[in-house]
């Protein structure tokens, strides 16, 4: 992968790096974590249109980078984070993706783990157009598609510059007729104050009227994934917050954070439970991956999250980031995320994705290549 394609990346994972401190009251439940009390979940989108959530467990799904599945040179086309947007927020040179060599990279995940996917993730850059070929094969192989949409400057949104453009993706997305999940602008709470989303008033303002013009567009197979990083509650993330007739799906990203030498999803994401305990929304986990840093430990982490994400009957969707492309150079195993080439965590990864709470459809299963 390029090296601009890092860096793309990496100022959408920036900025913010203290940890919250503070923990969130307890449910008044009584129950000793009361993010395990069932939630009252409501559905908010069109019911066998839109992708609403299983009755019982989690859908499982990915993102699966090409550049590092199929070996790609540098250079070649990528749809991965990195490549969501130029450094001018413009789309790019690395913005067009190769349909073929991301559904081999896809399909190759999906025979390690012995399963299809329930949905597959892409990324794209705020003037990219989508949904792209890339897109198209997700949608026409049965898969719901988890498609991450970077901002735009949001007083430029609420101004009206870009509303032709949201309303071309917005029929675009539409004439799919297939369930789409739309994620605008993940992470915006580990953006500063100087840059495209400004503040949180802004990005709601911003987020409003996105979803206002494709309601004007009667788009109904979509549904509005709001999604901060984890590391944001409770202190900084839920000022991002919209809403809860504004949002279809809470989410978050979760990592265990490069400066811990082992850390359970369960620290990384208890303090996002705790406040989404409070939101009548089912939950997503929008991107995790355990680091290649933590060598043999790598198969016990993911047995952790798997017990300890079925312990929490609101998640709905989790979504694992099998990619390298994050790590600033070949040392930087803490920021490595794909399990590929690595025996004990592939074994560990089908093990979660083949129980049957993360196999809600109750998909074939088949031994892991």
């Amino acid at each position: 992968m390029t090296g601009a394609l890092r860096a793309v990346r990496k100022r959408d994972r920036v900025l913010t790096g203290t940890a919250v401190a503070a923990v969130l009251a307890l449910a008044a439940s009584g129950c000793s974590d009361g993010a395990r009390a069932t939630p009252r979940i409501t559905t908010t989108v069109k019911q066998g249109v839109a992708p609403t959530p299983p009755q019982r467990g989690a859908y499982f799904g990915a993102w699966v980078n090409p550049d590092e599945r199929t070996a790609l040179p540098s250079g070649s086309p990528s749809v991965g984070p990195s490549a969501s947007k130029s450094p001018s927020g413009s789309p790019g040179p690395d913005e067009s993706s190769s349909s073929s060599a991301s559904m081999a990279a896809l399909e190759g995940f999906e025979r390690q783990l012995g399963r299809r996917l329930d949905f597959a993730q892409s990324y794209h850059g705020w003037k990219a157009a989508f949904p792209d070929e890339a897109d198209k094969a997700v949608l026409a192989g049965d898969r719901y598609l988890l498609l991450s949409w970077s901002a735009g400057d949001t007083k430029q949104i609420l101004g009206g510059k870009y509303d032709d453009m949201v309303r071309q993706r917005a029929r675009a997305l539409k004439a799919t007729r297939k369930p789409v999940f739309l994620r605008w602008q993940r992470d915006m709470d580990r953006f500063g104050p100087t840059t495209k989303i400004h503040d949180p008033v802004d990005f709601i303002a911003a987020w409003k009227h996105l979803r206002l013009i494709f309601s004007e567009e009667k788009v109904d197979n979509v549904a509005w994934v709001w999604c901060p990083s984890a590391r944001g509650f409770p202190d900084i993330a839920p000022d991002y917050y919209p809403g809860d007739d504004e949002v279809d799906w809470i989410c978050a990203d979760v990592y265990p954070g490069a400066d811990y030498d082992y850390r359970d999803l369960s620290e990384a994401s208890r303090k996002f439970f705790e406040w989404a305990q409070h939101h009548p929304r089912p939950v997503m986990i929008g991107e995790f991956g355990v680091p290649a840093s933590y060598g043999s430990r790598r198969a016990e982490w993911l047995r952790n999250a798997s017990q300890y994400l079925q312990e929490h009957p609101q998640v709905k969707a989790v979504s694992y980031y099998d990619s390298d492309e994050d790590a600033d150079e070949p040392r930087d195993r803490s920021h490595m995320y794909s399990v590929a080439g690595d025996k004990r965590a592939v074994s560990a990864l089908r093990e979660l994705a083949t129980t049957p709470f993360f196999n809600p459809h109750n998909l074939p299963v088949t031994p892991g290549s």
